[in-house]
């Protein structure tokens, strides 16, 4: 047997058509894949659904569909990119994250059949195919994304740089440059990962430590700190904005290093570790 995927794109009218829909019943009942058309601007003017996939969507879709789904039935929540701190309307508290760890980990988990939600703070970089993709600013915004998205999460992935501090008092205006210097009282902000760890059923969760020395001592602190079955530890000049990345995976059992090797690889790699700590079969 041959597996065979069907990639329909036409005008809105014609997608829409009970013939059409019947025919897309028919294949769909004869268990060929449909990589559903994409809803937008047509070329004969038309708004709606029909539209041809972009190319690289096809790709993603066609790969994962190769995928052993191993995380069939399961809910994975994924964090990911830096968050703004607002000092006032212009200016703000960030870090160089790019999220391009985060993204990789939903994109793999949706190719490994999981239903995939992914928070994302500040990024440039295009959602993943097939993910619920939900934007979250400020660290605040992301604590409360997570908080009204953890029920029945099956496992979290915190790979999001959420700022530990915040202005105290964010200006409505710009604050105008007068003095030689300027001081900011900062709070701290909620701990994401430890809140989420902590509940009464809490998810499986992965935490992530970008350091720039001590790296495995602080990420196996951090670990035991909030009390996480898996944390992810990698030097902040390995990681932050690469493609690539090298990381040491720690968990009760000790340290795993795994290759350097493209964030795609990573994802992949993690995932499997985390179905292997599961007893998921793959």
């Amino acid at each position: 047997d041959c597996a065979l995927l069907v990639a329909p794109a036409m005008n809105k009218q014609m997608w829409e058509n009970p013939a059409t829909q019947r025919n897309i019943a028919q294949l769909h009942a004869d268990n060929i894949s449909i990589l559903w058309p994409d809803s937008g601007e047509q070329a004969c003017g038309e708004v709606g659904p029909g539209r041809m996939l972009e190319a690289e969507d096809l790709l993603s879709l066609i790969h994962a569909h190769f995928q052993p789904k191993i995380f069939k039935g399961k809910k994975i929540l994924v964090t990911a990119g830096a968050t703004l701190e607002m000092i006032d309307p212009v200016r703000a508290i960030t870090n160089l994250s790019s999220g391009k760890m985060g993204y990789a980990i939903a994109q793999a988990a949706f190719e490994m059949g999981a239903e995939v939600t992914l928070i994302s703070g500040a990024t440039t970089l295009k959602p993943p195919t097939g993910v619920k993709l939900i934007s979250a600013t400020s660290a605040n915004d992301m604590y409360q994304s997570v908080m009204q998205n953890i029920v029945r999460q099956d496992i979290f992935v915190s790979v999001a740089a959420v700022a530990d501090y915040s202005p105290a008092v964010n200006q409505t205006e710009k604050i105008k440059k007068s003095k030689s210097s300027l001081t900011l009282e900062l709070k701290a902000n909620k701990d994401i990962l430890a809140e989420v760890a902590s509940l009464p059923s809490p998810p499986f969760c992965v935490g992530f430590a970008a350091e720039t020395e001590h790296l495995l001592e602080y990420a196996e602190a951090k670990r035991q700190s909030k009390k996480l079955p898996l944390i992810v530890a990698n030097l902040i000049s390995d990681s932050m904005g690469q493609d690539e990345n090298s990381v040491t995976l720690l968990d009760s059992k000790g340290t795993h290093q795994l290759p350097r090797v493209s964030k795609n690889l990573v994802a992949q790699m993690l995932l499997k570790h985390i179905a292997n700590m599961l007893k998921i079969q793959h």
